[in-house]
């Protein structure tokens, strides 16, 4: 979906990526709609709560893509694939955001705030423009859907 002719993102962390999300809205408003999903501090908080609100958000179809970050980043991906339709990846090099989608078809990508912002704002980039080549890669997404299905 696309507002404007922008990409819709949502975007979510817990306290500890509370302060890269908001270097992310800056970079990334300039060029997509992007909604926040909170956290709105740097309280601590639940990491499982905004991987579920930007997961569900993303399921939904109302968003493209969505970008979560925390800690580590493996929390809040492991939060955002139990929602049914997510395919949520770790970005933890520019290489690897770009073939989670080209293979993987990845709808969300998650960051640990330990990462340089440098680094993790190329990776975004790279998740933003990459398409699905589908191919090879899409039976194996069937797959993953057929998996869904039976849980």
């Amino acid at each position: 979906m696309k507002v404007d002719g922008f990409m819709k993102i949502a975007i979510g962390s817990d306290h500890r990526g509370f302060r890269y999300k908001k270097g992310l809205i800056t970079y990334l408003s300039k060029k997509y709609n992007v909604k926040d999903f909170g956290t709105f501090s740097e309280e601590s908080c639940d990491y499982p709560d905004y991987a579920y609100k930007v997961a569900k958000a993303v399921a939904s179809k109302k968003f493209e893509r969505g970008i979560l970050i925390c800690g580590s980043g493996n929390g809040i991906c492991i939060a955002a694939n139990k929602v049914k339709g997510i395919r949520a990846a770790i970005g933890y090099s520019e290489k690897a955001a770009e073939f989670s989608v080209r293979h993987n078809n990845a709808n969300i990508i998650c960051f640990s705030e330990d990462f340089p912002l440098a680094t993790v704002k190329k990776a975004v980039k790279k998740f933003l423009s990459a398409k699905f080549e589908g191919g090879r890669h899409l039976r194996r997404i069937q797959k993953i859907k057929k998996i869904e299905e039976e849980e």
